[in-house]
């Protein structure tokens, strides 16, 4: 009891220099003000350009370029309606869910013979495919081109979906294997010597223990095959098969002639669903960022 209370006192001790309002304010409230403004401004620039009519997008002088006087949908309907955003999007989902879930197999069996096997060479194996992660697509979209054309492939949303996996199974099997090696080796033991196999020890105790790192990697993977511009630019050409990046971009600008406003819409209404995918899984995202099961 008393090296609590002498515990306590230190904690408390130690923040007491935020009881004073210009400390709490320098170093609190002013860095988290900034923060939440550089966070939020775009989405909040991408809202109300998406619902300014015309005349306001470049008439500074007598409208503010902050606010909005009277807001229209025209740009949302017109994106909605009279282009092919909304195949645009059911393609996006489709394509980065089927890349997402052929990576998470792959890297998963990648990330478990690496770190659990423990044969020689294992940690230069896993730094090479490290290393995979950070050669630059724009080196790699050419022979990958080749490829594609080879197998035929090509302007099919299965073009994505086999080469997507070239940049997400090296971090996804990077960030599983510091997942599965911060799990206790006692535990694959124990089930070894009560005659698991490999296939049941990794379905039956690892993988439920790495949940919130499966997480994570999935959504590393999502939003990485969400946001990937070059490859869907090089292998996709016909507007019913291209991604919500490409096709914003592409379709919504015509020459020199820019539809700001549907633009807007599209880049909000597109960035939705990776928003709403991590506030559904933050708690599992910040678990695996933090440390797994513990001895």
């Amino acid at each position: 009891m008393t090296q609590a209370s002498e515990q306590m006192t230190d904690n408390s001790t130690g923040m007491s220099y935020l009881d004073s309002l210009p400390r709490r304010l320098v170093t609190v409230i002013l860095p988290l003000l900034v923060f939440v403004f550089v966070l939020l401004f775009p989405f909040y620039w991408m809202a109300i350009t998406a619902i300014k009519p015309n005349y306001q997008l470049t008439d500074y002088n007598n409208y503010s370029p902050l606010w909005v006087v009277e807001p229209t949908l025209e740009h949302i309907k017109y994106l909605l309606f009279e282009t092919s955003y909304p195949h645009w999007l059911w393609n996006t989902i489709y394509i980065s869910v089927a890349a997402t879930i052929i990576s998470l197999v792959t890297s998963v069996f990648a990330a478990y013979a690496i770190e659990r096997l423990r044969f020689n060479g294992s940690r230069w194996v896993g730094l090479g495919i490290f290393l995979a992660y950070l050669v630059p697509p724009s080196i790699l979209f050419i022979p990958l081109a080749i490829m594609v054309f080879g197998l035929g492939i090509y302007d099919t949303k299965l073009a994505l979906i086999l080469t997507y996996p070239t940049f997400l199974v090296p971090f996804s099997t990077w960030l599983l294997m510091g997942y599965f090696r911060s799990i206790p080796f006692e535990l694959e033991e124990c089930a070894l010597v009560d005659g698991a196999s490999r296939w049941q020890i990794l379905i039956k105790v690892l993988l439920p223990l790495s949940v919130p790192g499966l997480i994570s990697a999935g959504i590393f993977s999502f939003t990485l095959s969400w946001n990937e511009f070059i490859y869907a630019l090089t292998f996709i050409q016909s507007s019913e098969n291209k991604t919500v990046p490409v096709g914003v971009l592409t379709e919504l600008v015509r020459s020199d002639v820019y539809e700001w406003g549907s633009l807007m819409a599209g880049a909000l209404l597109g960035s939705l669903p990776v928003v709403i995918l991590y506030s559904f899984f933050v708690d599992y995202y910040v678990s695996s960022m933090t440390g797994a099961v513990k001895e």
